[in-house]
């Protein structure tokens, strides 16, 4: 098993040097890391379970205690965001607190936790980062106006990328 911060660090030992490609087997868990090719826009790292799970289910589990299983991170720089409204200074960002996918729902088919225009307040859950098939649930930290998602359902998000812009109350 593996912890997503030794995941991290292999990332940026790998990005650090002439290593192209990086696998490592650990109690019946294979975790590969390749740098991109010129012509590939992310790389893919993926660690390989005995059973697959075929949609994320919510699971309140501590960050410590990450099953692994797959996890797929962007190497290159994140795309450009859309263009922010002319004061973004007031807007508080939302960001990723970790490398995995954003999920707007808490399941397939059901409505996303916040849209734009939606009312949070600091504890209200806005989406879900799985990393390593644990769900991350995130909350707003700020009472306000979802003023813009930036991210779609199912988009890589890397740590620190900003998800949401609110206009705190």
């Amino acid at each position: 098993m593996f912890k997503l911060s030794e995941i991290k660090e292999l990332i940026k030992l790998v990005d650090q040097t002439s290593i192209q490609e990086l696998e490592i087997e650990n109690e019946g868990t294979r975790l590969s890391i390749r740098k991109p090719n010129i012509s590939e826009p992310a790389a893919h790292i993926a660690a390989q379970a005995q059973a697959p799970i075929a949609y994320p289910q919510v699971v309140a589990v501590p960050q410590a205690a990450a099953p692994s299983a797959a996890v797929q991170a962007p190497a290159a720089a994140a795309p450009a965001q859309p263009a922010e409204q002319a004061d973004d200074s007031s807007l508080h960002k939302i960001v990723s607190p970790m490398v995995g996918t954003f999920y707007a729902a808490p399941s397939p088919g059901a409505a996303p936790y916040v849209t734009k225009g939606s009312q949070v307040t600091e504890k209200t859950i806005v989406c879900i980062v799985e990393a390593m098939k644990l769900m991350n649930e995130i909350e707003a930290e700020v009472a306000g106006e979802i003023v813009e998602v930036l991210v779609q359902n199912g988009q890589l998000v890397e740590f620190g990328q900003p998800l949401f812009l609110v206009k705190p109350h």
